[in-house]
């Protein structure tokens, strides 16, 4: 897939997003981690990938069948504002989605708690709102 990123972070989506989802890296940084889970709920069908990078304290109950299912239509991505103090962050982003059979545009708003744990990011979880 040589397409631009679904994240809309200007780039390839195998430079961008892809990497991470395929397994062959790692993000390495929080604002990485979020637009690789976008990417991933956009595109449906990734759910372990979703999994694999959920703090395991908060994602008690999840499965990777129920995450790789494609509910919304995922539209764009607009990142507002990150921020890291050591091994904790947070990134806030509206995502605009689409609800089957309907044709307005919506917007999730989040703040995203992530945290870094051996090396590795994982998403801890968030503020959600929807307009």
């Amino acid at each position: 897939m040589s397409d631009a990123c679904i994240c809309n972070n200007n780039k390839n989506f195998e430079a961008c997003c892809g990497r991470f989802l395929s397994g062959a890296q790692h993000a390495k940084t929080p604002e990485q981690l979020m637009r690789s889970r976008y990417s991933a709920y956009a595109l449906g069908g990734h759910g372990e990938y979703l999994l694999a990078t959920w703090f395991s304290a908060t994602s008690t109950g999840l499965t990777a069948e129920s995450l790789s299912e494609k509910t919304v239509e995922w539209v764009k991505l607009e990142v507002l504002s990150k921020n890291q103090n050591g091994d904790k962050a947070t990134v806030t982003f509206n995502a605009f989605y689409r609800e089957p059979d309907s044709h307005d545009v919506n917007i999730m708003h989040e703040t995203s708690v992530f945290q870094r744990t051996s090396g590795r990011w994982f998403y801890v979880g968030g503020e959600v709102s929807n307009n």
